[in-house]
């Protein structure tokens, strides 16, 4: 996520240039062939200009409905770091008997480790994502790529070795951390460390961790429909590829300098049309790792800092702090 004021201008070209460039020269090979051979290529602008009105309203659909799978993410999110926050503190406050600290700490790594473990999981690739861009920019993520190693190594620091070989293979970790969740409350609650209501409060938090959990898998696993993004692409090119034909004859009853200047607002007007469907296939989906995204690492190591400093924890991580205004 990016995190300053507005991308520069030059940030925001250099991200999309490849259109303009593109369509400048495809223009300009149109325009040649027009003014030096007389080849009579011409369209009326009104035409393409309805094209464009349509193409436009689409983009605008596919974007808004981007955007609400971005942001629903971010509320599901928020959700994590609320319900994390009245775990932590009804197990701070709920638990009580012999050895009460070791246990408190014990749920509340547990808990963590559940959040490592879905955060993980939600970075790796689908077909529909963009794998090979992401690869190629500076501050994405490589959770991808080293998954397995880097996904034990962490979950190591928080549960113990025996939990580590039980979800181990699973095909769902963070699923199965969530059940070793609920059946340690089983056994405390057994233990008399709390009481049947409080132990309800609990399996209350548990469920909205398994809701939240699954509205997350639900928008990384289920892609923005494909017909509506394939479609939106399609028009943008079709619209695109008359733009140079429509403009030959707006520019050709002026000064010969000007008629030069067609090509580049012909590739001008093509790149704002394809930099409107790129944001909208860059916002469909917000947990692959690209500049972006919802921030799901960061949110992660907020909550951690904030549940370790409930038990007055040691070596506490400092939270994550941004690469250039990029926050992962």
């Amino acid at each position: 996520m990016y995190i300053k004021r507005n991308y520069s201008f030059w940030m925001t070209f250099n991200w999309s240039k490849k259109p303009f460039i593109l369509g400048f020269i495809y223009s300009m090979v149109i325009y040649v062939l027009f003014y030096f051979l007389q080849v009579d290529i011409a369209i009326p602008w009104q035409p393409i200009s309805i094209i464009g009105i349509a193409v436009a309203f689409y983009l605008g659909f596919k974007n808004n409905s981007s955007y609400d799978r971005t942001w629903e993410a971010r509320k599901i999110w928020g959700s994590i770091v609320n319900n994390s926050r009245t775990f932590g503190a009804a197990a701070v406050a709920f638990v009580q008997g012999e050895g009460d600290e070791k246990i408190k700490k014990e749920l509340i790594y547990r808990h963590i480790a559940w959040l490592v473990a879905l955060r993980h999981q939600l970075r790796l690739s689908k077909e529909w994502e963009h794998q090979r861009q992401r690869l190629n920019e500076l501050y994405a993520p490589t959770v991808c790529e080293d998954y397995t190693d880097k996904l034990e190594s962490e979950l190591s620091k928080y549960i113990s070795k025996a939990e580590m070989d039980r979800v181990q293979g699973k095909t769902n970790t963070a699923t199965q951390i969530m059940l070793i969740q609920a059946e340690r409350l089983q056994q405390l609650k057994d233990l008399n460390y709390f009481e049947d209501f409080r132990h309800m409060e609990f399996h209350h938090l548990l469920r909205s961790f398994y809701e939240d959990q699954g509205k997350s898998e639900r928008i990384k696993n289920f892609p923005f429909p494909r017909q509506y993004a394939s479609t939106a692409v399609w028009l943008t090119f079709v619209f695109c590829a008359f733009v140079p034909f429509g403009l030959l004859n707006v520019f050709n009853q002026s000064e010969s300098w000007i008629y030069w200047a067609g090509p580049f607002i012909s590739g001008l007007l093509i790149w704002v049309f394809f930099l409107m469907e790129k944001i909208g296939d860059y916002s469909e989906n917000p947990f692959e790792g690209t500049y972006n995204d919802v921030p799901i690492t960061s949110i992660s190591r907020g909550i951690e800092i904030d549940l370790r400093e409930m038990i007055d924890d040691i070596d506490i991580p400092s939270a994550i702090k941004d690469e250039n205004g990029f926050l992962l």
